[in-house]
């Protein structure tokens, strides 16, 4: 998987070398290429924003920037993605959309986002995804791609030393994750449940899939209505 950032803060994803995301760089399972967006302006000042149309505060990022980038970048093939608060909510099943993609652009606002002209130019040519992470807002979209780009990349074949642990994981079955425990059989008064200790799988499964059932209604109710 080939994937292009373009921020105004590039070194916000020098994490990007840090852990399995990072090994996964080295390995060429995927390939990361971040871009700083004021190497596409031509002003001296190398402004990416301006006031907005119809007032009101805050400044909006310039369509010009934008597309000399990302002209450069997009491809046949590619996806762009756009992190707002004003997308679609970022999930397990879109994670694993995204994975199956060759080519991933994030594009990284800031500011009161980017000229929408952008987006709406770029969705006659390409797959074109605004994306919330939460119902909150952030400075800007880079810590919005690093959990996307996190979520997603640890999904491509490969990638994970176990497959297994991709199957019981959270959301992956529309369900919250069981608690998991480890040794000692007791820490502060607190045990181990005896069920987890009695080596009869069945059971076990049983156990974990009712724990995962209760975890979910207690926590994430709206789960069980989808």
């Amino acid at each position: 998987m080939k994937i292009d950032i373009v921020s105004i803060f590039p070194s916000y994803f020098d994490v990007v070398e840090l852990s399995l995301l990072g090994k996964a760089a080295k390995s060429k399972l995927v390939e990361v290429t971040v871009h700083d967006l004021r190497d596409a302006t031509t002003d001296v000042h190398k402004s990416v924003d301006d006031t907005p149309y119809g007032g009101g505060a805050g400044m909006v990022m310039s369509p010009e920037p934008w597309g000399t980038m990302l002209d450069g970048l997009l491809q046949e093939d590619s996806w762009l993605i756009v992190p707002s608060p004003a997308g679609q909510l970022f999930s397990q099943s879109l994670a694993v959309e995204f994975s199956a993609a060759p080519h991933l652009v994030f594009a990284c606002g800031r500011y009161e986002g980017i000229d929408q002209r952008v987006m709406d130019h770029y969705r006659t040519t390409h797959r074109v995804l605004e994306v919330s992470v939460g119902d909150y807002v952030l400075n800007g979209g880079e810590v919005a791609v690093l959990a996307m780009m996190e979520a997603t990349v640890r999904l491509l074949p490969g990638f994970m030393g176990n497959p297994e642990s991709l199957v019981e994981e959270s959301h992956e079955k529309g369900l919250l994750e069981y608690p998991s425990y480890t040794k000692p059989r007791t820490w502060r008064g607190l045990d181990v449940p005896e069920v987890l200790l009695s080596g009869n799988h069945d059971a076990i499964r049983v156990w974990r899939e009712e724990q995962s059932l209760e975890r979910t209604r207690q926590v994430r109710p709206d789960l069980l209505e989808d």
